[in-house]
């Protein structure tokens, strides 16, 4: 009888077991590309003990803070890997081929966290956090493993603060919220014809008058509404140099964006020499394409640009330095007898190209300097707009030089196909899916999400030439921190998933059950956020 009793016991035992709670599947953004649940979870308490090596300190100071932000739980730092709840490690054996890739291990008696790079560590970690749940007074994980990676190399927000100044710490903040959905570029609009936001210290006034201008276009373009209230802002090189260490330890690149030679008039207003007419202009206050462009004939104008480089490579490590290139007229150029005599002698029959011309001796100064050029793919010499002729635009002599990065984000796929097959890597940013000035009846939610960088027609031995995707938030009718706020979140999720995520592992309704944690997130830290759907 008593044999009986312990046999039901343990069949009892062995029942319960087998009877533990349902596997929790993971709710992670981006959503990682491949999981492998086992039965059971894993409990931490309000302090935990984590083991990591010396390389990874920085990222271990993170977890810490993020843990005691997310969930009030504390760590101890242990110097045996055996007594760790959490372990971070280096393994120089793990998917090499995808630096940014981790494995994320949850265990019954531990977490490990591995990648060969310290950013996928970091992207492990943001992982982690996403899948914690409360358990009354522990927190629990659902034990699986996590082998995951990114499908592109490339995955940018761009904030455009020439049109509307921000401030180092709502950039902060941006970069936070790209940290946790694993994106690796900021691309920074710093200079627009309705403003110059980087102090270079041998131009001041580039900031001095560049920077500020005495009112406003609002409601929507062309509209002949001004606010009449001045706006002006820039960021000292400190600060510069304060937000570019912040994102390195998020293992985020900034990139810079420096516009020409379009886009110019608030240099313009600074140092009239630097533009064609030679004319002293104001800081435009309205927005559209302005009519103002660089001179690129000019040897003063070419040495200037030469300059700010100078300043700009010691302030930005980022091996990529974005030229913009976008939205050029031609008129200035067309209408002036020193472009057009430049233009003669050196065997240039149109203005496009003149501005690849221009483009590949930019592109020169910057590889000797020990970086590459991007710019929009208007620097390819292509027609995009109904103000260019076809007599500005035909079939250029001109070859853009062989290393530039071409950003795209107008014309059709032929277009984007063609700039690959010619040779070039590309950035797809194709502006009816990814610009966040566009509202949300334009591009939902569910059109963001749907984004592919790899363009239609494009062979499959060419798809590495597409690094990955941007999306952009233009500055013109963003004034406060909220409308930029509104324009971004959540769609910036839904191109994070688009640029980490392989296709086939993409769900959009599954998307939408991970969107809550960020929800829960951004309603914590007064994130305004726009539509759902």
């Amino acid at each position: 009888m008593k044999s009986k009793t312990i046999l039901l016991a343990i069949m009892l035992l062995f029942f319960l077991a087998c009877k533990e709670s349902p596997i929790v599947d993971y709710q992670i953004i981006p959503h990682p590309n491949s999981i492998i649940y086992t039965n059971g979870s894993f409990s931490l308490t309000k302090e935990i003990k984590i083991f990591f090596t010396d390389e990874l300190e920085s990222e271990a100071s993170l977890m810490k803070e993020y843990f005691k932000s997310d969930f009030g739980i504390n760590f101890v730092d242990v110097d045996d890997e055996k007594r760790a709840d959490i372990i971070l490690e280096i393994n120089n054996q793990y998917n090499s081929e995808k630096t940014e890739g981790y494995k994320l291990y949850v265990g019954n008696t531990n977490i490990i966290i591995s990648s060969i790079s310290r950013a996928g560590v970091l992207n492990g970690m943001q992982s982690l956090r996403q899948i914690v749940r409360a358990n009354e007074d522990k927190f629990i994980v659902q034990q699986g493993e996590i082998n995951d990676y990114p499908a592109f190399s490339w995955r940018a927000f761009m904030l455009d603060e020439g049109r509307h100044f921000k401030g180092k710490e709502v950039v902060k903040n941006l970069l936070d919220e790209m940290s946790l959905l694993k994106m690796n570029v900021f691309h920074w609009h710093l200079t627009e014809d309705q403003g110059w936001r980087i102090e270079i210290k041998k131009y001041p006034k580039l900031t001095e008058v560049g920077s500020y201008r005495d009112s406003t276009e609002i409601n929507h373009f062309h509209s002949e509404v001004f606010d009449g209230e001045p706006h002006s802002g820039f960021y000292t090189q400190e600060e510069i140099k304060e937000i570019v260490d912040y994102a390195r330890k998020l293992h985020i690149n900034v990139v810079p964006e420096i516009e020409m030679p379009g886009h110019s008039s608030a240099a313009i207003a600074a140092y009239p020499w630097l533009g064609v007419s030679g004319k002293q202009i104001s800081v435009p206050t309205r927005f559209g394409v302005q009519y103002d462009t660089y001179n690129v004939t000019d040897q003063r104008v070419l040495d200037f640009f030469n300059d700010i480089f100078d300043e700009i490579i010691e302030l930005f490590p980022s091996q990529v330095i974005h030229i913009g290139g976008d939205e050029i007229r031609y008129d200035q150029w067309n209408n002036s007898k020193r472009v057009q005599y430049y233009m003669y002698k050196n065997g240039l029959k149109t203005p496009a190209e003149l501005q690849v011309y221009f483009t590949n001796n930019i592109s020169t100064l910057l590889k000797s300097k020990g970086k590459r050029m991007m710019g929009w793919n208007e620097i390819t010499g292509a027609r995009l707009h109904n103000y260019q002729t076809d007599e500005d635009t035909p079939e250029s002599s001109q070859q853009l030089a062989d290393s530039t990065i071409v950003h795209f984000w107008k014309g059709d796929s032929a277009l984007i196909v063609n700039t690959i097959k010619n040779g070039y890597d590309v950035v797809n940013s194709f502006h009816e899916y990814t610009y966040l000035d566009y509202n949300y009846e334009s591009i939902p939610l569910s059109k963001a999400y749907s984004f592919n960088p790899i363009p239609d027609g494009l062979p499959i031995n060419l798809e590495d030439k597409v690094l990955g995707l941007g999306c952009q938030m233009w500055g013109e009718f963003i004034p406060t921190v909220e409308s930029m706020q509104t324009k971004v979140f959540p769609r910036i999720a839904a191109y994070a998933e688009s640029g980490w995520t392989l296709p086939n592992n993409k769900n959009y309704d599954g998307f939408l059950e991970s969107l809550n944690f960020y929800l829960k997130r951004w309603d914590k830290k007064g994130i305004a956020y726009g539509p759902l759907k």
